[in-house]
């Protein structure tokens, strides 16, 4: 029995030094805790961890995480269907409604383009994205990707596939330093990057 206890504990330390951000020592921590922490609280940690992989699933229209066909953001009737702001990953999504200064939609890539790690057009939501812009709806495409290399380079394929279409495409203002990433910026400097936008 104290065995398999001791395999447990350890097959959940090993477990959580797998997230981003978690070494060895914090792994080591959070087991304790749990061991120690109510069974009714490990058990709701317990189920929200299995609902994220049974019940949450990629937005029909914009490929944000939801439980809905539609996440929130895209069946919200007060938001400007003639806009979509492109971002890399959900987390970057929510760092901009953080700011509470866009009232349009998004489109989430589910990455960059990054040849060197094998990552091109065809692993990223791309085709779907042109399949929204080709419906017509859409004025003004926001390249809200990263500033780095990649993120820029990015933008620009992108910028070059949807031309023909005739939208505006702009890319948020450089406020955001180069190098950097949406979801660590502040909401006044995401605000004025919104603001700032500027023909790509």
């Amino acid at each position: 029995m104290a065995g398999e206890t001791l395999g447990a504990v350890a097959r959940l330390t090993e477990a959580l030094g797998k997230l981003p951000g978690i070494g060895p020592k914090t792994a080591e921590r959070l087991t304790h805790y749990l061991i120690a922490a109510k069974p009714e609280e490990v058990l709701a940690l317990a189920d929200a961890v299995r609902a994220i992989k049974v019940d949450v699933h990629p937005c029909r229209q914009c490929h944000n995480p939801t439980e809905g066909e539609l996440c929130n953001i895209c069946s919200d009737p007060r938001r400007d269907p003639s806009m979509i702001c492109i971002v890399e990953q959900p987390k970057d999504l929510m760092a901009l409604e953080r700011s509470a200064s866009y009232r349009g939609l998004y489109h989430v890539l589910g990455g960059r383009l990054a040849p060197l790690e094998n990552i091109g057009p065809e692993q990223l939501t791309v085709d779907h994205l042109l399949r929204r812009i080709q419906e017509g709806n859409v004025k003004e495409v926001i390249m809200a990707t990263n500033p780095t290399l990649e993120g820029d380079g990015t933008a620009l394929y992108l910028s070059t596939l949807l031309g023909p279409y005739g939208v505006k495409i702009t890319r948020l203002a450089r406020g955001l330093p180069s190098g950097s990433v949406l979801e660590f910026a502040n909401s006044q400097m995401l605000t004025d990057a919104l603001e700032g936008r500027r023909s790509f």
